[in-house]
């Protein structure tokens, strides 16, 4: 009897433990629940508005500073170091290339360690010292050649004074690699870029940061570029330069304001490990029911603030990595060993990477075609008739000009007249997608060097007619606003291309990877840039001495024209590519958490049956329609 008593007693302790323990551990969940409504609560405090003018200026200086120097740096290049036209040109091409490639390092950096705020002052501070290098260059007499104002038999820069400008470069890429991948995606982190953040806003924030970008380049090739063919290179250096420890200073006067993120690891080596996680598994059978896969929503709580990204129906063979084995410890409060077994949503992050690849290649062409065009074009209006009064002329870089003014308008009327009009057809928020955004300004950017190909047919028919093919140095009775509808037809591109692939690259990347994903923009800036240099030498050396497409010295006795309709042909090719990939694009399928509670979310996405979708069948974020 007292034994039976005891037992009672025993277990009626036992369970009051458990409920003890029980009501313990909901109490601490509660406790993270509300402690995950105050930190929402104080995030969405910080950002918005408010900050874009800290951190646009920031941006807009870097712009107007290497606008520039980077516009008129085939003038210099040419006239003071005395250099050969296609070297000076390759000089500056592979410089762009280094430029494209610095941004994964910056990216890499900021998504891993350091958060993009403080990337943006590291790269900001690289630059400047870029910018003061360059000024040396400019400035002492030692560090460039005698001048020779008759451009025949000039002595070039010698090995020691090419390696300062090299150094000076150098600096300003590395700068650049830690300012442009950050830089638009820290920005757009403030305004926030969910679905419903974008659809409730009546203006695309892409856009008017393109706009920014556009006019601190007009303001460049405007003021600075006058004042470098007029008053002098250390002055033309010299502003971007003081106006660039400006920015810095601004930019960081903000900081208080900014939402930053916490960066969580390396995105490389979450990638890693989906694809080692895969390999092992290559044996196994990815369950039917994607339901079966791993998932883990603590594991990837810091991953995926905004929404998880959720099962899609292709690359299945990366499924592998989520399927659970026996020997897979998957205890909800021990994280696994991820090099064996990985999430749903990281599984998902290599997808999204993988996807995004064929577009993204699509781009390396276009910058491969107009990589040198702008030199190019420089070198045909400085023997044209550049002046608009007796006394005045315009230097021959600030014919971009017409350019930066086009994709200015082109942008307003793309927000203000485009946009609702393309709305009542295709009843998408944003008008068209941004896939066929890029798809129509590549279409457009090959008719600009078609363009550009019978102006220059023009431009040596008038020097013949006034026999000055062999006077390099001769201006030619032929005015050069005859350029301007190769520039507008590029601005017009330009409204559409840049645009849409940042927005693309920022929407369908990975949350936790968009300062890499933003880097693969100037990643194939920087492989096209350096085909482009490639092909130009080719071009260069096997058409022939006397009648050569691209010559170094004399461009009347050139065939340019031959060159403008090659890359057109080129462009033809890229874009039937690039319908080609767009045709078989799957959109990211994201759940997006609601910032009302500390629950799950709210899908925004349906997730059975999401596969290829044409580019008409999305909605503006870039999200395939239920």
């Amino acid at each position: 009897m007292l034994t039976g008593f005891f037992e009672k007693v025993k277990m009626e302790g036992e369970r009051n433990m458990a409920e003890n323990e029980n009501g313990e551990e909901e109490s601490r969940e509660s406790q993270k629940r509300e402690m995950k409504k105050k930190q929402k609560k104080k995030k969405r405090q910080l950002g918005g508005i408010k900050t874009l003018p800290f951190i646009f200026a920031n941006e807009v200086i870097e712009r107007f500073a290497t606008t520039g120097f980077h516009s008129n740096m085939i003038t210099y290049l040419t006239l003071k170091l005395n250099l050969p036209l296609v070297k000076a040109s390759n000089i500056l091409t592979n410089f762009n290339g280094t430029a494209g490639f610095a941004p994964l390092i910056g990216a890499l950096i900021a998504d891993s360690f350091s958060g993009r705020f403080w990337m943006i002052i590291f790269g900001s501070t690289i630059y400047q010292l870029g910018l003061v290098s360059i000024i040396l260059s400019a400035v002492l007499p030692g560090l460039r050649p005698p001048p020779c104002p008759t451009q025949v038999n000039c002595k070039e820069a010698s090995h020691s004074q090419i390696w300062i400008l090299y150094l000076a470069l150098l600096l300003t890429s590395l700068g650049l690699g830690g300012i442009r991948p950050c830089v638009v995606t820290f920005a757009a982190d403030q305004v926030g870029m969910t679905k419903a953040e974008t659809e409730s806003r009546s203006w695309n924030f892409f856009n008017w940061y393109y706009f920014f970008l556009e006019i601190a380049s007009l303001s460049a090739l405007t003021i600075l570029v006058y004042i470098q063919d007029n008053v002098g290179w250390g002055w033309g250096l010299g502003i971007p330069t003081i106006a660039m420890f400006v920015s810095i200073v601004v930019f960081v006067s903000g900081s208080a304001l900014y939402k930053k993120e916490k960066p969580e690891g390396s995105p490389l080596l979450r990638l890693a490990q989906v694809v080692v996680a895969a390999v092992r598994k290559r044996k196994e059978v990815a369950p039917a029911d994607p339901g079966l896969l791993y998932d883990n929503k603590k594991l990837d709580a810091a991953l995926s603030f905004n929404g998880r990204l959720l099962h899609s129906n292709n690359l299945k063979w990366l499924d592998k990595a989520a399927v659970i084995t026996d020997s897979d410890e998957t205890h909800p409060t021990n994280p696994p060993n991820l090099w064996r077994l990985s999430t749903v949503h990281r599984v998902e992050e290599l997808k999204s990477i993988v996807r995004m690849l064929p577009i993204w290649s699509a781009g390396i062409l276009a910058i491969t075609a107009y990589s040198h065009s702008d030199s190019f074009s420089i070198q045909q209006a400085r023997t044209m008739d550049r002046f608009l009064s007796p006394t005045f002329q315009i230097p021959p870089a600030t014919m971009a000009i017409f350019e930066n003014l086009t994709v200015m308008v082109g942008l307003l009327l793309y927000e203000r007249l485009f946009v609702p009009f393309a709305r009542r057809f295709t009843k998408n928020p944003a008008g068209i997608t941004c896939l066929q955004r890029m798809g129509i300004g590549f279409a457009i950017n090959s008719l600009g060097t078609l363009v550009a190909a019978v102006v220059e047919v023009k431009r040596k028919h008038v020097a013949a007619k006034h026999n000055l093919l062999d006077i390099p140095t001769a201006t030619i009775p032929m005015s050069v606003f005859w350029l301007i509808p190769q520039y507008s037809i590029h601005g017009i591109a330009m409204v559409f291309v840049p645009v849409g692939r940042m927005e693309f690259f920022y929407d369908q990347s990975p949350e936790s990877m968009r300062s890499t994903a933003a880097s693969f923009f100037w990643i194939a800036n920087a492989i096209g840039s350096y085909i482009g240099t490639m092909m130009v030498s080719l071009i260069h050396k096997y058409t022939g001495s006397k009648r050569n497409w691209v010559p170094d010295w004399n461009l009347n006795r050139g065939r340019l024209e031959y060159y403008y309709l090659f890359v057109s042909g080129l462009q033809v090719v890229n874009l039937i590519y690039y319908l080609i990939c767009t045709r078989f694009y799957t959109y990211k399928a994201l759940e997006e958490v609601s910032d009302e509670d500390g629950n799950d979310g709210d899908v925004e996405l349906a997730t059975e049956n999401i596969g290829p979708k044409p580019v008409g069948e999305a909605n503006g974020n870039g999200e395939a329609k239920k």
